[in-house]
This record gives C-alpha cells, sequence and structure tokens, in this order.
C-alpha cells in the first residue's frame, strides 16, 4: 500500500474529489481526517471508512476560520501524532459576470479557495518542517486560465497557483513538497447542476471527449502524496483530458 501508517487530512471531504481522495487514501493504508463543512457528509465518508477496515476522523469545520483549522490539525494531531499529509480540497463557486459580481460572492469563494487553502497550509507546515517531511497538495482548477462568469473562481484558482510555488521554495530545504493539481471538468456537484446543453459544449472542448470522475483526480493525489512523488515539488498537474493544450 502506498500511503501505509500515513496520517493524511482531506478537507472538502464530504463529496465529490475530497470524498473520492479520502476513500482512496484509506484503502493505501492511511489513516484520513475526513474534513467539510458538511458535518453530515463528513461522518458518513468516515464511517464508511471505518466499516470497510480503514482508520478515519470525522471533523467538521470551516477551512476559513482560523481556529477552526487549528483545533483541526490538534484533533488529527491528538489522534495520530502527526500530519504527513495535507489535501487542500475544499472549494465553492459563486458565478456571474464581472460587471454584475457582488462583493459577497468574491468574498465567499476567495475565502474559501485561496484563504483556506493558505490556512490549512500554515497550520500543518511548522510540524511538517519540525519532522522533515510532508506532503502538502493543493487543488487548483483549469479556471486559473480564466473562464467566463467565474472572475472570483478563476482569481482564486490562479493564486493557489502562485501559494504553491511560494510554499515549495520555502519549504523544499525542508524535505517537504508542495505541489497543485488543476482539475478540469469533473463529473462533482458543483457540475450535476449544468445543464445538458452546457456539459455537451464542454465535452466537445475535451480531447479526450468525456468528464473526468472523481476517482481520476484522487488518483493524482496519491501519487503526488506518495514517496513515488518525492523529487515533484512547486509543479501544477492539469487532470483535464487535454482541454488545457488548446488554450
Amino acid at each position: 500500500m502506498r500511503l501505509n501508517g500515513k496520517v493524511a487530512l482531506v478537507t472538502g471531504a464530504a463529496s465529490g474529489i475530497g470524498e473520492a481522495t479520502a476513500r482512496r487514501f484509506a484503502r493505501e493504508g492511511a489513516q484520513v481526517a475526513v474534513n467539510d463543512a458538511n458535518a453530515a457528509g463528513v461522518k458518513k465518508v468516515a464511517d464508511d471508512i471505518l466499516g470497510a477496515g480503514g482508520k478515519a476522523l470525522a471533523l467538521a469545520g470551516d477551512v476559513t476560520r482560523k481556529d477552526e483549522v487549528l483545533q483541526m490539525v490538534t484533533q488529527v494531531a491528538t489522534a495520530w501524532g502527526r500530519v504527513d499529509i495535507l489535501i487542500n480540497n475544499a472549494g465553492i463557486n459563486r458565478d456571474a459576470m464581472a460587471a454584475k459580481m457582488t462583493e459577497e460572492q468574491w468574498d465567499q469563494v476567495l475565502d474559501v479557495n485561496l484563504k483556506g487553502t493558505f490556512l490549512c497550509a500554515q497550520a500543518v507546515l511548522p510540524g511538517m518542517r519540525e519532522r522533515g517531511s510532508g506532503r502538502v497538495v493543493n487543488t487548483s482548477s483549469i479556471g486559473a486560465l480564466g473562464n467566463i462568469g467565474q472572475a472570483n473562481y478563476a482569481a482564486s484558482k490562479a493564486g493557489v497557483i502562485g501559494l504553491t510555488k511560494t510554499l515549495a521554495l520555502e519549504y523544499a530545504k525542508y524535505g517537504v513538497t508542495v505541489n497543485c493539481v488543476a482539475p478540469g471538468a469533473t463529473m462533482t456537484a458543483m457540475l450535476a447542476g449544468v445543464p445538458e446543453k452546457i456539459k455537451e459544449q464542454i465535452v466537445a472542448k475535451i480531447p479526450l471527449g468525456r468528464i473526468a470522475s472523481p476517482e481520476e483526480i484522487a488518483n493524482v493525489h496519491c501519487f503526488l502524496a506518495s514517496d513515488e512523488a518525492a523529487f515533484i515539488t512547486g509543479q501544477v498537474i492539469f487532470v483535464d483530458g487535454g482541454m488545457s493544450v488548446g488554450i
């Protein structure tokens, strides 16, 4: 098992990519702290992992609140001694054309997607530095390259890339790697509400001709969290079926 004995914290793990990642990590032998603002969803995912013989801890909490983030990390450390792997997956969208976007829509998306990523990384990196090892995997998006109606989302996901590269430079000398996964169209709740006609238009732009499953993104998370990726840091991996190649 690729992550045997490792302790992982996965945010935004009540559904979608985060849920798939938490389940995959558990199958790979990791002890998984499952975080999300959705308390019921977190409990279900953690209970399912426990029921399958894995090790899981349910941690409902808001990644935009520093006190709650610190409390989550403390709970993981109390239960399992440390955090070896952080998967920063929590994210939201509040779409609107830039001229009509409210300040609240802007702030909500930047708070969760960028500030939340920073706060979680800031909370686990000191321990990783002290131990001389650790893996942080942040979540950007193909949307970082720009997308109509998503000025807030694009800005937040572009910011995650800049944050990833900076943290990679700051922590490389301590044996900590910091990378970023940028998914393309993935069948999550965020995409489920999109009209079929729009989905067809999205698929038409993807060279591989289909939408990704959450498990396919989880596969890349697993690789970057493993020892196989020990010499990779500061990188952005687009998992988008080739869509970014033509942009």
